[in-house]
């Protein structure tokens, strides 16, 4: 049995300082393997759900679920698994979390019907679930100052080509086979991935004893399972109304009921901690100015941005009359830039701090205003729609200026035994904002639509990321004078 390393005591055991072990590299690069495999086969998905429909029979109901089932699953498991691998080795947990999405793929690729894909979804967001926070751990663990910012710099990269060869690769592989076979090449795309990742983390993962945290509570007490419980049902019920997307109205009761169970999670946790107890969550971290800072900016960004691609490739196909492999490229541009400014960035984050995430958003706030430029020229008929590419390459540049570096910053002062769980932390966030905001602005930008134009839609819909944009400006500016105080 292969035990990885949480990664305290892989110090302990090997009398290796983390931060100098030559492995550090190589666990890197299966870190970046395996979240290159988990962007792709989301990336993919988006494009892949026309011939799903037509492949399967699926309803409009099934494609929903499609998306909301793996975004649910992965949100929903993220803290706990983060605490889990701070506990008992990140590696391990890791390597399982690739595995069940390796398998997961497999059966999504061969679903005899929607109901088998929708299942094979939910595992698959829990796989991803699994792993992403371990990932973070382990950057966090391995690497210090100049070095985890380059280390999240090629985080980043590598989320900028997932991002941007999914849709291309997508409609390539639906292209070459054809409506029945073709969307399910685009689930199992991802085995070799998954399988080269397995067998690379065997092979260089250390293999330590099981972490044992400085803190009183052994076995199922040290993993908090209430409040492993309280948290994921908290997050399911606030994220639940955002992805379902019936437009039911009786599932809203859901989102006052997760604002109380987090109130809930959280006098649990305060107890655990008085009782002696390891809590899931370390909660003093949330009095770290550069945490909650950060992971605000982050929820904010995502809440914003992440709608930009959903809008484009409905406007490109329904405004603009291009196919779903023509409207893949239009974001080329902005991924491939995105790609090496997170690595430009990720180099530089120490000398410039908190400027480079402000100057990020600024080429966002610049990005979005050219965007518009652009669909009023082309309504108008005095340019190409293609003209997008240009504008949103700002947008790709902001990317990658401020992610990586957001991450590094946000996570520069935590304690490592909590890395898992407070990396945890701010990708719910993430995904919290990222369903909050494709929900609201999506519908303002299709009641617009109902009683006006494309252009005017569009205009709205920018318009709405970019006050959400211009709020983690603010958050960020407030930032950089807490630091300079």
């Amino acid at each position: 049995m292969v035990s990885s390393d949480s990664d305290a005591d892989i110090s302990a055991n090997l009398q290796i300082d983390p931060t100098q072990d030559p492995v550090r590299w190589r666990i890197l690069s299966v870190l970046l393997v395996t979240i290159f495999m988990t962007l792709i086969g989301v990336s993919i998905v988006n494009v892949a759900l026309p011939s799903i429909r037509e492949g399967l029979g699926a309803t409009q109901s099934d494609l929903q679920w499609v998306l909301s089932g793996y975004a649910l699953t992965f949100g929903v498991v993220l803290v706990a698994a983060g605490r889990a691998g701070d506990i008992m080795g990140r590696g391990g947990l890791f390597l399982i979390g690739v595995g069940i999405f390796t398998v997961s793929s497999v059966a999504a690729g061969l679903a005899p019907n929607a109901e088998w894909l929708n299942v094979a979804r939910f595992v698959q967001g829990i796989g991803s679930g699994l792993l992403n926070p371990q990932g973070l751990g382990m950057i966090q663990h391995y690497f210090r100052g100049d070095e985890r910012g380059r280390a999240f710099g090629y985080f980043g990269t590598a989320v900028g080509f997932s991002v941007a060869i999914g849709p291309v690769l997508g409609g390539f592989l639906i292209e070459l086979g054809g409506p029945e076979l073709g969307w399910r090449l685009t689930f199992l795309v991802n085995v070799p991935i998954g399988i080269l990742a397995i067998i690379l983390g065997l092979m260089w993962f250390p293999r330590p004893l099981i972490a044992r945290l400085p803190r009183t509570g052994s076995g199922l007490r040290s993993l908090d399972p209430v409040g492993a419980l309280l948290l994921g049902v908290a997050v399911l019920a606030v994220l639940f109304p955002f992805v379902e997307g019936s437009g039911s109205r009786i599932v809203w009761v859901l989102l006052p009921l997760g604002l109380f169970l987090v109130w809930a999670w959280v006098k649990w946790e305060e107890r655990y901690a008085r009782l002696g107890f390891s809590p899931m969550v370390d909660l003093n971290i949330f009095t770290t100015r550069s945490y909650t800072n950060g992971i605000t900016i982050m929820a904010l960004y995502f809440m914003g941005m992440t709608s930009i691609w959903v809008l484009v490739a409905i406007y490109v196909q329904e405004g603009g009359g291009k196919s779903a492999l023509e409207s893949g490229f239009f974001g080329i541009p902005a991924a491939l830039l995105s790609a090496y400014a997170a690595h430009w960035a990720g180099s530089r984050v120490a000398h410039y701090g908190r400027k480079m995430v402000i100057g990020g958003l600024l080429l966002a706030l610049l990005g979005l205003a050219l965007s518009v430029v652009v669909v009023v020229l082309y309504e108008a008929g005095h340019i190409s729609i293609w003209w997008l590419m240009a504008s949103l390459a700002f947008v790709g540049v902001a990317q990658g200026t401020v992610i990586s570096p957001n991450q590094t910053l946000t996570l520069a002062d935590v304690p490592l035994d909590y890395a898992g769980s407070s990396g945890a932390i701010m990708q719910t966030g993430q995904r919290i904002g990222t369903a909050v905001g494709i929900a609201i602005i999506t519908a303002a930008v299709f009641s617009t639509l109902a009683v006006s134009s494309w252009s005017t839609a569009m205009v709205v819909g920018f318009t709405l990321i970019s006050v959400v944009v211009c709020m983690a400006l603010a958050v960020a500016v407030k930032d950089l004078r807490q630091r300079k105080s």
